[in-house]
């Protein structure tokens, strides 16, 4: 086994910290924060941490807790995701099944995690983020007078109250408070010992700051009760960099990669005019630089926070800043990851041959054609296929093997798929079925089984 040129979890090198702690600074200056910590995850290792300050003499660290708001709902989606997983619910359930909410009876699962409710964005007033949630204290207290502002399934609008009954799900099925089920289910195993609904010293104040002068003005930090999973949560940049490589990898003991990835992939078209910027379940998703990153912002008052990774490069990017407004937290976040990245590219895998490989899958490799149009199919690890034009863009996929003989498409247009080879005499493989499409070892040959069959006379010149 070859040993890597470079080492992946050491720190950057010392031009590229010094890149990072310049984004950090300006971020801090110009947004005017009382405090702002960074750090940026690489393979899945905490490998920088860099924090500005200008409050009571000392710089934030790893261990000081911030609020960071709508980063919740992602934790509380992985909840719901867990119990998908177990069997307890399925994404496509109307609310109704489990919970008795008339507010929203015509909403299902996926469209709560996906913002596709269309529930109103807010909880009944007063303001709840500043209030307490005594003044709500059940589920049904925390709907105004209209609940739906929009058909459920028809567009995206994001909604508070919509997470605020994901919770309430949570604690249904599992038959304890939701923070506890976290607790238990999902900070334990990650070793996330710093992340809690309420806070633990030290922690950060929480501060405003006056858009037209330079002082300050503490905020308030209250429980907000049945509308906690909208918001509530405290963290680190410490734990949020071990959720951050849980987000990547996923950890079989909390959800595991596959489901992961589902979180992550697009469940709604984005908002008019925002082509950038898109939602999956319970995962913000955001293009920046060129790069497709996931993962959340969030906000309370007093507080900002953005953790944002990018799969492709394998890092994340961590912001937490202790102020209502000012810095542009998303952005911060996702330019540590575009320094790191841009300085120090990872370094590919290196090719390795597969350690074994069956006859009658390295037969089904080469070309086949889909009509006139070439394609490649080539057998990649655990007996998986890899579709592609031969040419050009065009309809490519990837395909995992299943124990039936058959493949399932993983991406792309086949993305769910059934992929199918038929044999023909002796037991070769004449096509491939692909969702009722057929591929053939030739463009068209007279003795191909084609739909519609191929004129007998076949290819001609004119």
């Amino acid at each position: 086994m070859t040993t890597p040129d470079v080492d992946e979890f050491a720190e950057p090198l010392p031009a590229t910290r010094r890149a990072l702690l310049w984004r950090l600074a300006r971020g801090q200056a110009e947004g005017r924060a009382p405090s702002l910590v960074g750090a940026v995850v690489r393979e899945g290792q905490l490998v920088w941490t860099g924090s500005r300050s200008s409050v009571d003499g000392s710089a934030p660290d790893t261990g000081t807790q911030y609020r960071i708001g709508s980063l919740t709902k992602t934790f509380v989606a992985v909840l719901v995701m867990r119990l998908r997983d177990e069997g307890l619910l399925d994404l496509g359930d109307p609310l109704a099944k489990h919970l008795d909410v008339p507010e929203a009876e015509g909403a299902t699962v996926a469209q709560l995690l996906s913002h596709t409710s269309g529930l109103a964005a807010e909880a009944r007033g007063p303001w709840w983020e500043r209030t307490p949630g005594a003044l709500r204290p059940e589920t049904a207290d925390i709907f105004g007078e209209r609940p739906l502002v929009h058909p459920p399934g028809r567009r995206h609008h994001y909604s508070n109250p919509g997470f605020a009954l994901l919770g309430a799900l949570v604690e249904r099925l599992r038959g304890a408070p939701w923070g506890e089920v976290l607790a238990r289910e999902v900070l334990e195993p990650l070793g996330m010992g710093r992340t809690s609904l309420e806070p633990r010293a030290p922690h950060a104040g929480g501060w405003a700051v006056h858009p037209w002068a330079d002082v300050l003005l503490p905020e308030p930090a209250e429980d907000t009760g049945r509308m906690g999973p909208a918001g509530q949560l405290w963290s680190t940049a410490g734990d949020l960099a071990r959720f951050a490589a849980f987000l990547l990898d996923g950890d079989d003991r909390v959800l595991g990669a596959e489901s992961l990835a589902e979180m992550r992939a697009p469940a709604v078209a984005p908002e008019e005019g925002d082509w950038d910027g898109g939602y999956g379940l319970g995962i913000q998703l955001v293009r920046h630089g060129g790069r497709v990153l996931h993962g959340h912002t969030g906000s309370m008052p007093g507080f900002l926070a953005s953790l944002w990774v990018s799969a492709e490069d394998r890092l994340a990017g961590i912001a937490l800043a202790n102020t209502t407004s000012g810095p542009a937290i998303g952005a911060i976040a996702a330019d540590l990851i575009r320094i790191v990245a841009e300085r120090e590219p990872r370094i590919p895998e290196p090719w390795r041959p597969l350690t074994e490989v069956d006859p009658a899958l390295l037969a089904l490799t080469g070309p086949w054609y889909w009509g006139p149009r070439a394609h490649h199919l080539r057998l990649r690890a655990d007996r998986g296929l890899e579709l592609s034009p031969a040419t050009g863009g065009g309809r490519a996929s990837r395909f995992r093997a299943e124990p039936d003989g058959t493949w399932t498409g993983l991406d792309g247009y086949y993305a769910g798929e059934t992929l199918r080879v038929v044999e023909g005499e002796g037991g070769a493989p004449a096509h491939l079925d692909l969702g009722t499409f057929v591929f053939t070892r030739e463009p068209y040959a007279p003795d191909d089984v084609v739909p519609g069959g191929v004129d007998p006379e076949g290819w001609r010149a004119l």
